[in-house]
């Protein structure tokens, strides 16, 4: 990068020590051709008197790295409604609103398109300067503040100053929160609040979190940014790198990312969650506005009842994607400079300064004489914890009250992220970074069952360079007629207790052994909130080497006995 200005590093330089560092530039392109369809079931509460029902109609986009063309857009309702309505709002957000005056028993939507989708990937050249000047007065919406981006709340103005300090480039301002942002909030689903206050507070947050304090510290510092809804679907896609493939993989369903303006670039993608200046093709772009308060109209069911009705609609909402045509060609590069948590972009050339991240300390050993002193008494627990347990992702939405006798129910984010872990071609394993020693007596993983005949258990793996190696411990066995069938996921525990391992600190991977024919999900949430960015593996069974990294972590608990 010709026009790279100072280069800071802090800690360790790069040059005397290996990089912590988790920033790839990505070079290649995606091309896919997928129909989209979204229906829509409504079974009518009692006393009914009116019942709307809205959808934004997606649009063509593009940007320098994404691009959208839709075509063959179609909607209908059965039965057909009373009034039919099309609008467009100050955002050019285009809004079909249906509504039923004589409400049926059973409404019926389905909206269906065609989408052309391309993302694109290479040297990006941006001069943008910072602080940006000179804006147009269209963009002051996107500048600020709501009630779910504060950007002028005093602790996210003293963050986002803090970031940018001596910045030159829009570039640079906009990395630096972008990488702290995907460092310093963990994915939990759902989040207990939305707003930008709540994720900077408190440190976790969905994908409406990432978006707003993204989006708060942003604008705080002058620099526009809109959000964006719409839905990922659940395509997987590789990325060759050095060291093996990284595999990325998104639930299908509701989705919220934003958009940042540069004026030499216009509009350009970002998912704080871990992708700067593009998203895959497996977004489809719906629907934008100041935060996801305003932007709630697709799919949004509005209805007013009599005030004595005993129950109200329900609604299921399935969401199909056929990719017609697909061709990934990505190549990544680690870079020594950059988060901790895993963060993907193009190369750019632009003024920025790049700053390395301090190695972790290296894990604590425990001599052989003193090993055998340790008394195990303090209960321990460990491992990523939160997943929406027992949910029902075919009926997840909430109702709210937007008056007397009127209701709402809008789109919500909460998405059902698992993967088929009983498949005979693939196997799995999930990392556990101990820091004290652990007797270990149960491991529990978020599984759901579908169906199928068999045995289940848990292996336990000694490390071996950041992979599974020799195998250590075999958990009881687990008959799969003793898992329910109803939905939703659930804590299915692994009895260690026969051999009561004692391990060390250090890493150890956990796998699903399995025989018969089980069909067994294992939920896993976005990104790495408690292991290291490498630490989901995969290989088919009749490799010998763990080559493939996922970009999610499984969830998992270990429990046992620790030492004061």
């Amino acid at each position: 990068m010709k026009k790279i200005a100072g280069l800071i590093f802090l800690g360790m330089a790069a040059l005397a020590a290996p990089s912590f560092a988790e920033n790839f530039i990505v070079k290649g392109d995606m091309a896919s051709t997928i129909h989209y369809e979204l229906q829509h079931q409504i079974t009518a509460g009692d006393a009914m008197r009116k019942l709307s029902l809205s959808f934004v109609l997606p649009q063509s986009f593009e940007s320098p790295t994404y691009s959208q063309q839709i075509t063959n857009l179609k909607i209908s309702f059965s039965p057909e409604a009373q009034d039919r309505k099309t609008s467009t709002d100050a955002r050019g957000n285009s809004t079909i609103l249906a509504t039923w005056t004589n409400v049926p028993d059973k409404v019926n939507a389905i909206i269906s398109f065609d989408a052309a989708n391309h993302t694109g990937l290479k040297l990006l050249e941006t001069d943008a300067p910072f602080p940006l000047t000179n804006l147009s007065s269209d963009m002051a919406d996107y500048l600020k503040a709501t009630a779910q981006v504060q950007s002028d709340n005093p602790e996210i103005r003293k963050l986002s100053l803090q970031l940018t300090k001596d910045v030159k480039t829009q570039f640079d301002a906009v990395q630096r929160v972008v990488s702290w942002v995907v460092d310093n909030v963990r994915y939990v689903s759902p989040p207990a609040q939305y707003d930008a206050v709540y994720s900077l507070e408190s440190g976790k947050g969905n994908c409406q979190n990432f978006s707003h304090l993204a989006a708060a510290l942003l604008r705080s510092v002058g620099v526009p940014v809109r959000i964006v809804n719409g839905v990922t679907l659940n395509q997987p896609f590789d990325i060759k790198w050095e060291k093996g493939t990284l595999t990325f993989k998104m639930g299908q369903g509701r989705h919220s990312w934003i958009e940042i303006w540069f004026p030499d670039k216009g509009w350009v993608p970002y998912d704080p969650q871990n992708m700067q200046l593009f998203v895959s093709n497996r977004f489809v772009r719906i629907e934008v506005g100041v935060d996801n308060n305003e932007t709630k109209n697709d799919g949004l069911v509005r209805w007013s009842q009599a005030t004595d009705a005993r129950t109200k609609p329900k609604l299921q909402e399935t969401i199909d994607a056929n990719f017609i045509s697909d061709s990934v060609k990505f190549q990544g590069t680690r870079q020594s400079y950059g988060p901790k948590n895993l963060l993907l972009g193009p190369g750019v050339k632009a003024e920025f300064k790049k700053i390395a991240m301090i190695p972790p300390p290296p894990p604590v050993v425990i001599p052989e004489d003193q090993k055998k002193l340790l008394r195990f008494l303090v209960p321990f627990v460990y491992g990523n914890l939160d997943f929406p347990e027992d949910i029902d992702f075919a009926f997840p939405r909430s109702t709210t009250a937007s008056g007397a006798n009127n209701y709402e129910m809008s789109r919500n984010f909460l998405v059902e992220t698992a993967e088929y872990v009983t498949t005979k071609a693939t196997q799995y394993a999930q990392v556990v970074v101990l820091k004290q020693p652990l007797k270990l007596q149960k491991v529990a993983l978020a599984l759901h069952k579908f169906g199928g005949e068999g045995w289940l258990w848990a292996d336990i793996f000694q490390d071996d360079q950041g992979k599974p190696g020799t195998p250590l411990y075999t958990s009881e066995m687990i008959n799969l007629d003793h898992l329910s069938l109803k939905p939703g996921y659930r804590w299915v525990n692994f009895d260690f207790k026969k051999d009561s391992p004692v391990l060390m600190p250090g890493s150890y991977w956990i796998a699903l052994g399995f025989s018969g024919s089980p069909i067994i999900n294992w939920f896993y949430t976005y990104g790495k909130p408690v292991g290291p960015v490498y630490g989901t593996r995969y290989k088919g069974v009749f490799q010998d080497d763990w080559s493939g990294a996922l970009s999610y972590e499984f969830n998992y608990r270990v429990r046992g006995l620790t030492v004061k």
